[in-house]
């Protein structure tokens, strides 16, 4: 099995409490962070476990049962008490220090823990998928997918405005979104995924001429019907049933919200998000940083550990 790298990320969280609490200690993970806020925040926290530093990849050696800390220079007073500017700074240099050792294939793929996207991207409509599809020259194609083994979502539109939507779909948009969620299916799962689509308006604004669904949704389904099991598009309002969701692996929304909301509130944080696209496996806990929780020691690593158990078996 290959190494993997895990993105500490925002330093005032829950985020060392889930890692020391998660399996990461019993895998080739590689801990891309900073050693001593670690290693203090787990003290504050009376989580007893194994922390072992290294300041470059090629020192990289597994140590049984501890956590292998790749180190990250942070100045910081007080260990849950960062600086905006600092965390910022720290948690851009952690990716693009987990995007290099990809490209370089010293680790297979990354995990990053949860961020706080505001301060990190300063409101410019980023999160992490963005971040890491700009890195590596890649628009419009990258996919951000909530995955769970029983079904999985996926927005076309991920970190905007709601009245920022109609004018960023485009048929080409929704045409290479699509072929990038298939292309993973069929890599990494060996299916051909069935793939339901949305409308974006309420009850598909009953398909007039002028809607969305007509003028765009629609003529991109029709292409990628040639070549792939797409369906649609259907009603939002209606789709999240039982019965549909039994006939489909994915279902795609026009945006964030769309999708989310109703996948969370059947499945809580069971699932993983894992961006297509790139030339390497990305994922994330699906949650949050948690600020109200971050000294109580109450976190669950659930969703960390179904991501390293995910990419254990993508990078084999």
């Amino acid at each position: 099995m290959k190494n993997f790298g895990i993105i500490l990320g925002e330093p005032n969280s829950i985020n060392s409490e889930i890692l020391a609490k998660s399996i990461a200690y019993k895998k080739k993970a590689v801990i891309i962070g900073n050693y001593n806020l670690l290693k203090l925040q787990l003290k504050i926290l009376k989580i007893k476990k194994r922390v072992k530093k290294f300041n470059k990849f090629e020192d990289f050696k597994k140590k049984a049962n501890s956590l292998n800390v790749l180190d990250v220079p942070l100045k910081f007073k007080k260990a849950f008490s960062v600086s905006p500017k600092e965390s910022s700074v720290y948690i851009k240099k952690c990716l693009a220090l987990g995007h290099e050792l990809c490209l370089q294939r010293k680790i297979g793929g990354i995990i990053n823990c949860s961020i706080n996207k505001r301060n990190v991207f300063k409101n410019k409509n980023l999160g992490v998928t963005e971040f890491l599809a700009k890195k590596n020259n890649i628009y419009n194609s990258e996919v951000m997918i909530i995955y769970n083994k029983k079904f999985s979502v996926v927005p076309l539109t991920t970190h905007i405005k709601v009245k920022e939507i109609s004018k960023l779909l485009k048929k080409k948009l929704i045409i290479n979104k699509i072929d990038t969620l298939n292309k993973f299916y069929f890599r990494y799962f060996n299916k051909k995924p069935r793939i339901a689509v949305l409308g974006l308006n309420p009850h598909n604004f009953e398909l007039k001429k002028n809607s969305e669904e007509v003028k765009t949704i629609i003529p991109a389904i029709k292409i990628l019907k040639k070549r792939l099991d797409v369906s649609g598009p259907f009603p939002a309002d209606t789709i999240f049933f039982e019965d549909y969701l039994k006939k489909f692996d994915v279902i795609v929304g026009m945006y964030h919200d769309q999708v989310l909301t109703p996948f969370k509130a059947l499945f809580g944080f069971d699932a993983v998000n894992i961006t297509l696209g790139l030339p390497y496996i990305r994922m994330s806990p699906d949650h949050g940083v948690a600020l109200d929780k971050k000294k109580l020691n109450i976190s669950s690593p659930e969703s960390l550990n179904k991501c390293i158990e995910i990419i254990s078996k993508l990078i084999k």
